[in-house]
């Protein structure tokens, strides 16, 4: 069973998630909460697979409620899904920085909403849609020179492929594909660099990427 935790200001957002999301038999929403402070409270009571969270509330905004849950070692394990009205928001891009597994706009249809809260559930980073690295692209292509990411140096030349290849959004079936390997060796290499850059997920990879200047806006679509 797949926990939820809902944090949204408004009242019928949660009300309408809470009802497609309960009325899958794999998902349950265990607790709500309508400003970032309370979804900060609500999931370490709960402790869930995934937090559905909107990106600004009041009290606490959604990109700190990310960054405190994500640095919370009793979370480690929590995965959080920001939620927004608009894809090209720089808070969004702030939370997915932070450590956030990736984004959904609010008018998303239903089965897009439960596709990707099991996608997050099962560990991978929702970067199917390319407006994900678009959002990111339009924000680190405002980083004038890419800063210094000494980081990278720990990574091999296959490595450094890999972070590029995840970047573009292939799956480890299509990162197998395309290095000629088998699937546990492609997971194998995406979990190296995730170690080495101490990286939560894919999402960070995709950001660090980007703002490494490993990647460029309009490179991959």
């Amino acid at each position: 069973m797949i926990r939820v935790v809902l944090a949204d200001d408004q009242t019928l957002v949660r009300a309408g998630f809470r009802s497609i999301l309960d009325g899958e038999p794999d998902i349950e929403v265990v607790a709500e909460a309508g400003d970032g402070a309370e979804a900060l409270g609500m999931t370490r009571e709960h402790r869930p697979d995934l937090v559905l969270m909107d990106i600004r509330m009041p009290v606490v905004d959604g990109r700190e409620a990310t960054r405190r849950i994500v640095a919370d070692e009793r979370l480690r394990d929590v995965k959080v899904v920001i939620l927004t009205t608009f894809d090209l928001d720089e808070y969004v891009y702030g939370a997915l920085k932070a450590g956030a597994s990736g984004f959904l706009v609010k008018d998303t249809e239903p089965m897009e909403l439960i596709h990707g809260v099991r996608v997050v559930a099962r560990g991978d980073a929702l970067l199917a849609p390319s407006v994900t690295r678009r959002l990111i692209g339009e924000f680190a292509e405002r980083i004038k020179e890419p800063p210094p990411a000494p980081q990278l140096n720990s990574l091999t030349e296959r490595e450094r492929e890999v972070l590029v290849a995840v970047a573009g959004g292939l799956s480890n079936d299509e990162l197998a594909d395309r290095l000629v390997v088998s699937h546990a060796t492609a997971k194998t290499l995406v979990s190296r660099v995730l170690t080495k850059l101490n990286a939560r997920d894919r999402a960070q990879l995709v950001v660090i990427a980007y703002e490494a200047g490993l990647v460029k806006p309009g490179w991959l679509s």
